[in-house]
């Protein structure tokens, strides 16, 4: 196969569609996993136990894998589900099984639902391990069945996005400029994987990178914003982050990054990978 293969989860809008689309028009095929399938599909997008949200998002998987094809690439649709451990590894074995596995994994799906902006006496305590089993669990399933292949081959790439609540005190309570404590402990408890993989696997052709993508004018942030009567500004656009995912991937710079945490914005303003972005 002369294209690379890439996994990317949560690749239905936002971050990850927008990586999936840099992925495919710098060579890679991609598997697209998510839990929206068909545009229009509804799941609770709730944020907060005071406000039920089932309104459909903007994108599904079959628009990411319409745009993949566009851009010369194939594009195999996987539905998977981030909570449900059942889920995840029948979406990496669907991988191994089709396409014998990938040279990229991209841990980009999280959950969503109430505790992202609630605070610490409003979250509900059943609440905490779905962010767990989303952020920290399912990357964890799905490196341990795609890493033994990457190192039968010698060389492999793992990409997280991580989020500065893994490690950085809330400006200001959830809901006011912070983040709520349910999805502080999700990111927190993803965020070693790659530092892990750097640790145990760098001498074997392994490179594993948390990237940190600050705020981004995805689908979602903009519906946010548009609900409390504000216009969406200072964003960085998703494919910005796309840019910088491809940047490491194929940059002789980015080997000193690898088992660490990048400042996505930064490097791409700093380097101009996206310049229609300033």
């Amino acid at each position: 196969m002369s294209r690379k293969r890439a996994l990317v989860t949560g690749a239905s809008r936002g971050i990850g569609k927008a990586i999936s689309l840099a992925l495919a028009a710098a060579g890679y095929d991609v598997v697209i996993s998510a839990r929206t399938v068909k545009s229009g599909t509804n799941y609770d997008n709730s944020l907060t136990v005071h406000k039920t949200d089932m309104r459909p998002l903007p994108g599904s998987l079959e628009e990411t894998a319409g745009e993949i094809q566009k851009l010369g690439g194939r594009a195999l649709t996987v539905a998977a589900d981030l909570t449900d451990r059942v889920s995840v590894g029948a979406c990496a074995q669907r991988v191994l099984d089709e396409w014998g596995g990938v040279d990229l994994v991209v841990h980009n799906g999280r959950y969503i639902g109430p505790g992202i902006m609630d605070v610490f006496l409003d979250t509900p305590l059943d609440a905490y391990p779905k962010f767990f089993e989303a952020h920290c669990m399912a990357p964890i399933i799905l490196t341990r069945a795609l890493l033994p292949g990457m190192l039968e081959r010698g060389q492999g790439d793992f990409v997280n996005i991580t989020s500065s609540s893994a490690y950085n005190t809330p400006p200001a309570p959830a809901g006011k400029g912070g983040w709520g404590l349910g999805y502080a402990v999700g990111k927190a408890s993803g965020h070693p994987l790659m530092g892990t993989l750097h640790a145990e696997f760098s001498g074997k052709g392994i490179r594993a990178f948390n990237v940190q993508p600050g705020f981004v004018g995805t689908e979602r942030n903009e519906i946010i914003i548009a609900d409390i009567g504000r216009e969406l500004k200072n964003a960085a656009p998703p494919a910005a982050i796309g840019a910088v995912v491809v940047w490491l991937l194929q940059s002789g710079e980015s080997a000193q990054y690898s088992g660490t945490s990048v400042e996505a914005q930064d490097i791409c303003l700093e380097r101009k990978l996206y310049p229609s972005w300033k």
